[in-house]
């Protein structure tokens, strides 16, 4: 169900420029939304990897040099490029320096965004944009989008996705969802929920009906 005045409609949306509903995933830590990205990418949708945008600008020489500067040569590691983890170490524990980095590479990631959305807008097999960012909401592109689909999945099955995928020792899960916006608050201000709590082919189905939902009500199915 749209959460009415939250967002512009899509026909509002189209009235900008944009021909193809622009929704935007949002999600715990390990609740699954590159699933469902994969998902919908195989479905005809245009997928932007907030995440993969950051990895792309944080390895530009200026952002490179800028970061160096401010926290000295460690943030590199061997080959050259940032070392992530550590600038994760520093920005997780001091919210000065996080609001930091965020205001320099936020405006250079919403460029490249802006640049990939219109580059999707030209292809004619792209039928959806979907941006898959664990900002979303707490960088209000959540107000860009026509639709928010939640990916949700019991925080047990979460924490041990992401034990095993990210390395991360535990409580880590909870200590960095605590600095973002509460989950409950996502789930209500979404237009549409997948329930990530049994099998791929589960949540295939989930994914299949929302996807044709969207284009219809946008009228672009």
């Amino acid at each position: 169900m749209r959460v009415e005045g939250v967002r512009p409609t899509a026909y509002e949306s189209n009235r900008t420029g944009r021909s193809k509903p622009l929704v935007g995933l949002a999600g715990g830590v390990g609740s699954g939304k590159s699933s469902v990205a994969q998902i919908l990418s195989e479905l005809g949708a245009g997928v932007i990897d907030s995440d993969e945008l950051s990895h792309q600008e944080i390895n530009h020489p200026e952002v490179k040099e800028t970061l160096s500067r401010w926290w000295g040569p460690g943030v590199l590691a061997p080959d050259g490029t940032i070392d992530r983890r550590k600038i994760g170490t520093i920005v997780f524990n001091d919210p000065v320096q996080r609001h930091k980095l965020e205001a320099l590479l936020h405006p250079r990631i919403a460029v490249r965004r802006a640049d990939q959305i219109a580059v999707y807008e030209r292809q004619p097999r792209i039928k959806m944009i979907v941006l898959d960012s664990p900002l979303l909401y707490e960088t209000d592109l959540d107000l860009l989008c026509d639709a928010v689909i939640f990916v949700d999945a019991p925080i047990e099955q979460r924490i041990a996705r992401s034990e095993k995928t990210r390395n991360w020792p535990e409580g880590e899960l909870r200590r960095r969802e605590k600095l973002q916006q509460p989950l409950d608050m996502k789930r209500a201000r979404a237009d549409y929920t997948c329930e990530n709590n049994s099998t791929l082919s589960d949540l295939r189905k989930q994914v299949e009906r929302i996807f044709t939902q969207i284009l219809a009500e946008s009228g672009t199915l």
